[in-house]
C-alpha cells in the first residue's frame, strides 16, 4: 500500500469527518433552515386585493404593511383586480404568482369563500390557504343619516309592501346572506344590488340610489356622521355606540342566524407552505409582531378604524373560519345562487 493512498484515504475521511460534524452542528441548532430563509425576503412583496382601492381591504392592508414593510425590509406592492365579485384576483394569483413566497394574496375571506359556493373556481379549493387574519368583522344593515327609514323595523314593514332594493359588495357575502335570510324569515322582499367594492356600496346608500345597504360594520364606523346602523349579524355588538347599540337581529325577530361576519386575511398558494416552511415561518412570526405592536394598535385608532374587531389568528383559526363559512354558505346557497341567477338575467337584458 503507498503512502499516497494512505495521505489520500486519510485526506477523504478527515474531509467527511469534518463536513459530518459541521452538518450535525447545524442541524441541531436549526441553522440549515436559517440558512436558506436568511435571504428571505429577497425582493419587494407583491400583494393581490380582489377588490377596489379604497375599501376595507385596503385599510387593512395599509395599516399592516406600514409596520410590517419595516420588520421584513422590503415595500409592498398592492395590486388591486376587482371584478367577477373577487374571481379575477384569484385567478390572476393562482395563474401568475409565484410560490417562492414573495407574492401573497390579500382579501375579505368571507365573501371570497362563499363566491366558491356560487361558483366553483377553475382551481382546486386547496391549492391555496388562508395564514394570517387580521380582523373578525360582523355584517350590520345601514342607512344614510338624512333616510326616511330609522329603525330596521322600519325597513322590515316597508319590504312587506314592496321590494327594496339594498347595496352591498357583492352577491356572495355574509351581509347579503343575512339580508336576504332576514326577509325570509319576516316576509319582507329584498333585493340585492352589487356595487363592488365598500365604497361604491356606501356611495349608492348616502346618494339615495337604494334605500338600505348591507356591509361589514367597520367601514360604517369610520364613516358614522354619514350612516347610521339598524341591525347587526352576530350574536354580541362589542361596538356599542360606535354603531348606534344597532339591535341584533336574532334578539329582534326571533331568528336564528349563525354569526355573518367578515375577515380580513393572507393567503399563499399551498404550494409556497409545503415547499418553504421557513419563509413561511418568517412571515407569520412577522405578522405576529405588528398586530402586537402599540405603533400597530395607534394606527388602526388614527384610522378611526375600530380596534375592538382586530382578531389576529394564523392558520388554524382561518381553516376554522373558512370551514364554518362554507357551511353558512351551504346552509344559505340557495339565496346566493337565486340573487345571483337575478342579477346575471338582468346584465343579460341590458346586452340584448
Amino acid at each position: 500500500m503507498s503512502d499516497d493512498y494512505l495521505f489520500e484515504l486519510h485526506r477523504r475521511r478527515f474531509l467527511m469527518g469534518t463536513v459530518a460534524t459541521i452538518t450535525a452542528g447545524i442541524l441541531s441548532s436549526g441553522r440549515i433552515a436559517d440558512a436558506y430563509a436568511a435571504d428571505f425576503p429577497s425582493k419587494n412583496i407583491k400583494v393581490y386585493i380582489p377588490t377596489r382601492q379604497g375599501g376595507g381591504a385596503d385599510l387593512n392592508l395599509q395599516l399592516v404593511t406600514g409596520i410590517w414593510k419595516n420588520l421584513l425590509k422590503v415595500t409592498f406592492e398592492p395590486v388591486f383586480q376587482p371584478g367577477a365579485a373577487g374571481r379575477v384576483a384569484y385567478e390572476q394569483y393562482m395563474g401568475k404568482a409565484s410560490p417562492d413566497g414573495h407574492e401573497l394574496l390579500f382579501g375579505n375571506m368571507g365573501p371570497e369563500v362563499l363566491n366558491w359556493v356560487v361558483k366553483k373556481p377553475t382551481f382546486p379549493l386547496d391549492a391555496y390557504r388562508y395564514f394570517f387574519r387580521v380582523d373578525s368583522d360582523p355584517s350590520i344593515i345601514y342607512i344614510s343619516r338624512r333616510s326616511k327609514f330609522k329603525t330596521i323595523e322600519d325597513i322590515v314593514q316597508a319590504g312587506k309592501k314592496e321590494t327594496l332594493n339594498f347595496a352591498t359588495s357583492r352577491i356572495a357575502h355574509p351581509a347579503t346572506i343575512g339580508v336576504l335570510a332576514l326577509g325570509k324569515a319576516t316576509g319582507a322582499k329584498f333585493n340585492p344590488i352589487p356595487f363592488s367594492g365598500g365604497r361604491n356600496t356606501r356611495n349608492a346608500v348616502a346618494t339615495g340610489e337604494v334605500p338600505f345597504g348591507a356591509l361589514p360594520s367597520a367601514s360604517i364606523v369610520i364613516q358614522q356622521k354619514n350612516f347610521k346602523a339598524l341591525a347587526l349579524f352576530d350574536d354580541k355588538n362589542v361596538l356599542g355606540g360606535k354603531i348606534d347599540n344597532a339591535p341584533l337581529v336574532n334578539a329582534k325577530f326571533g331568528t336564528k342566524l349563525p354569526p355573518l361576519v367578515s375577515a380580513r386575511a393572507f393567503a399563499v398558494k399551498t404550494e409556497t407552505i409545503q415547499k418553504y416552511p421557513d419563509r413561511m415561518k418568517i412571515l407569520e412570526d412577522t405578522l405576529r409582531k405588528v398586530v402586537a405592536t402599540e405603533e400597530y394598535k395607534q394606527a388602526v385608532i388614527k384610522a378611526k378604524a375600530p380596534w375592538e374587531l382586530i382578531s389576529p389568528g394564523g392558520q388554524k383559526e382561518c381553516a376554522e373560519y373558512v370551514k364554518n363559512i362554507l357551511a353558512i354558505g351551504e346552509e344559505y346557497g340557495d339565496l346566493l345562487r337565486g340573487a345571483s341567477a337575478k342579477q346575471a338575467a338582468k346584465k343579460k337584458k341590458k346586452k340584448g
